[in-house]
């Protein structure tokens, strides 16, 4: 396990955030909020290799290289949520700001039975951190095992996650629909 790679990642979220705006308290603020996050991975996961290592800083790179997001809630919120693998999400009583804390608790699961709903309703934030940091899982279903849950994480995509990314933001809609067409027509036989 080589924890360099999660401190590389911090410098360039920081300074990625920095350069779009975010003050240097909230440049500190996100700082600590990944830390937070590699702590959970540093202490489960055995491979600094695994995609799940590296998911709070490229989440909230997605919101800054693709977004143009520059509000430290919503990046904060991005760092320290995990829909995919909530074990690997840091205890929500651990942050600090209570306003990052309702917004990364409000981030539905994937799977969740009223996914749709809750991300159609909520507001325009929830959405961003929804559908940047579910981007990001996607972004490495290829290297799943499990044919059935590609098959699942697609149809879920294409049914929920890419329609609501075009009521949210063009970027996000366009890469969410590139990734359904690719997925489906590379990964799904």
């Amino acid at each position: 396990m080589n924890p360099e790679r999660g401190a590389q990642m911090a410098v360039r979220v920081v300074r990625t955030a920095l350069e779009a705006g975010v003050s240097e308290a909230g440049g500190r603020g996100l700082e600590r909020l990944h830390a937070l996050a590699m702590a959970v991975r540093d202490a489960r996961l055995d491979d600094d290799h695994d995609p799940a290592y590296l998911h709070p800083g490229r989440s909230a790179l997605i919101l800054l290289q693709d977004v143009g997001e520059s509000d430290p809630d919503v990046l904060g919120a991005a760092l320290v949520v995990d829909s995919g693998t909530p074990e690997l999400a840091p205890d929500l009583r651990d942050v600090d700001d209570p306003t990052v804390r309702a917004l990364a608790g409000a981030v539905p699961a994937s799977g969740a039975e009223d996914l749709a709903e809750r991300l159609v309703v909520g507001d325009e934030r929830l959405r961003r951190v929804a559908l940047a940091e579910r981007l990001d899982h996607l972004r490495h279903a290829h290297l799943w095992s499990d044919l059935e849950a590609r098959r699942a994480a697609h149809a879920e995509a294409a049914s929920v996650y890419a329609p609501v990314a075009d009521r949210t933001h063009p970027v996000l809609a366009r890469r969410y629909w590139w990734w359904c067409r690719m997925f489906g027509a590379r990964h799904l036989r």
